[in-house]
């Protein structure tokens, strides 16, 4: 039996509420078999399930502003993380998760994260969901804080940066491509067949991944936005987010 996984997950700001955390507790309950813990790094803890584990998000050491780019989940990737130790399987508040996720600690690889969904001839993968031994991968971390304005130049993003960071010690490895879906290419149809088309579960999913304007909430109701000219609503996200 796995012993000793965490399951993280990050909030700050209001873009998300409690409930986003709460949800997801709730999903991995309902699709994990194994024991696990629940952490929320976050800058406000109010209503949040007490039976997830919340630290403050740990303090990122530079002399200039940090932008946003999700360049704060690097964090987790600290040598000493409050004492945390075990399997972490990291998860953005914003995925619905489908099917069991016993798979997702099945494998020996120190390190897993899902494919880019797009430029498939490149490295990068898709921070949304991501796994790895805590307290094993410093130079993530350290790195990152000794060559921060390099970085920022070479790299658009935090999963940019991490993936090519990790690959650097050749350990780089992604998900099956079916566990990890984007709801955005691979659950709705293209336009014009999204007018009509219902947005679908595709055969193998275990972790819907959302990214961009569409976010769960949204997606249950359907319409309109800036990169979507229309979607039908997928009321069966409900039945899963919750």
């Amino acid at each position: 039996m796995k012993k000793d996984i965490k399951i993280f997950c990050m909030k700050w700001g209001t873009l998300y509420d409690a409930s986003y955390v709460n949800r997801l507790f709730s999903m991995v309950k309902r699709n994990l078999t194994y024991p696990f813990e629940m952490v929320c790094f976050t800058d406000n803890e109010e209503g949040i399930d007490k039976a997830i584990k919340c630290f403050p998000i740990p303090e990122v050491q530079l002399d200039s502003n940090l932008p946003e780019r999700m360049w704060k989940k690097l964090t987790t990737f600290k040598e000493d993380l409050y004492g945390l130790e075990g399997t972490a399987l990291f998860l953005d508040l914003d995925v619905v998760v489908v099917d069991n996720i016993d798979c997702f600690f099945e494998d020996e690889n120190p390190f897993m994260i899902i494919k880019d969904y797009r430029k498939q001839w490149r490295i990068t993968g898709n921070s949304s969901v991501y796994r790895f031994e805590i307290g094993k991968h410093g130079y993530v971390y350290d790195y990152f804080i000794q060559n921060f304005e390099n970085i920022r130049s070479e790299h658009r993003n935090e999963q940019e940066y991490l993936s090519w960071a990790v690959n650097e010690k050749g350990i780089l490895k992604y998900w099956p491509k079916e566990w990890c879906p984007s709801y955005k290419y691979d659950c709705i149809s293209r336009f014009p067949l999204a007018v009509w088309k219902k947005p679908i579960i595709p055969h193998g999913a275990k972790i819907i991944i959302f990214h961009g304007e569409l976010n769960p909430h949204k997606a249950i109701k359907g319409g309109r936005g800036k990169w979507y000219r229309y979607v039908r609503p997928a009321k069966w996200i409900a039945d899963y987010w919750r």
